[in-house]
This record gives C-alpha cells, structure tokens and sequence, in this order.
C-alpha cells in the first residue's frame, strides 16, 4: 500500500483484492460479468486498476452485497445509469466512509 497521504496511480490485483475484501478471483470474475470494469494491463499482461476502476468496484460490491440485487440485476443497474449516477453512489460511499471515520474518532476521545 501507499504511505498515507499519497495516492497510488494503478493498484495490482491483489492490493484492490484487500481493499474489498474478496479474493482476486472475485474481481476476475466480476471483470467477466461487467463490461464497464476493463483495467489496463500492464506489459507483463498483469491487471493494473485506477482509482476509477476501484470505485467501480465498489458500486459492484455494494449492489451484489449490501442492495442484494443478483449479477443480472446489478449489471441492468450500472447499465441504465448515468456517470452522474455512478458519481453520486461512489459520493454516497465516500461520505459514509467520512461519517464512520468521525465516528471512531469520537469514540475514541
């Protein structure tokens, strides 16, 4: 991982693997399943994801696990939305993110 602070420009299979919490044959199959999740790959043939690709994923994540939609129905979702649908859910995601941090801050304190 990165230092704190400093954002990586592509992250390797495993790494988003961690992120998540899935194994990496969860993102394969995940790439397999969305035609809008396409990572680069670099000259070794290795998946290398962007941030946008990991936000994608956790539109994927959220919609399969949490909305408990199926792959066909998460896959109709992230069809008919817009960027600007994908950008307010990776928003909404961010801000919970935000909201659970402060959270343990305070709890902490």
């Amino acid at each position: 991982m990165a230092p704190i602070g400093i954002d990586k420009l592509y992250y390797s299979i495993s790494e988003v693997a961690e992120m998540l919490g899935v194994e990496t044959h969860v993102l394969r199959y995940w790439e397999s399943e969305f035609s809008q999740l396409r990572p680069r790959k670099n000259k070794a043939g290795r998946r290398v994801y962007r941030d946008s690709d990991v936000e994608l994923l956790h539109v994927i994540q959220r919609l399969l696990k949490e909305d408990r939609y199926t792959v066909e129905g998460a896959r109709k979702v992230l069809n008919r939305s817009s960027r600007e649908d994908l950008a307010d859910s990776v928003e909404r995601r961010q801000l919970k993110e935000l909201r659970n941090f402060l959270e343990r801050l305070l709890d902490s304190v």
